[in-house]
């Protein structure tokens, strides 16, 4: 899920799925993918503190990237949304799927 250039287009067509394909609150999983460096996961983490997240992160295969799983309940699409663009505002080179 990286961003395209119109971001806007693209959040607002997020919206649109999670109101038509979910029932609000719900449990969401993010998942992103960072360079592995201890200051990018402990930011991304940090984002996510205090929330009650559930955080699991897994090393790709040479160690470069980590993939790092949150799973917490969100009460609405603009929630939802609102943490993706906090975590591209926060973090430099990360990858939303």
């Amino acid at each position: 899920m990286s961003t395209p250039s119109n971001s806007e287009e693209f959040y607002k067509k997020l919206k649109e799925q999670l109101l038509e394909t979910t029932n609000w609150p719900s449990e969401y999983l993010y998942k992103f993918i960072v360079l592995t460096e201890a200051s990018k996961i402990s930011d991304l983490e940090n984002i996510f503190d205090n929330m009650g997240a559930v955080i699991n992160t897994t090393a790709s295969k040479n160690g470069k990237y980590t993939s790092v799983s949150i799973n917490l309940c969100m009460s609405d699409p603009d929630a939802v949304i609102a943490k993706y663009k906090e975590v591209a505002e926060k973090i430099e080179g990360v990858i939303s799927l």
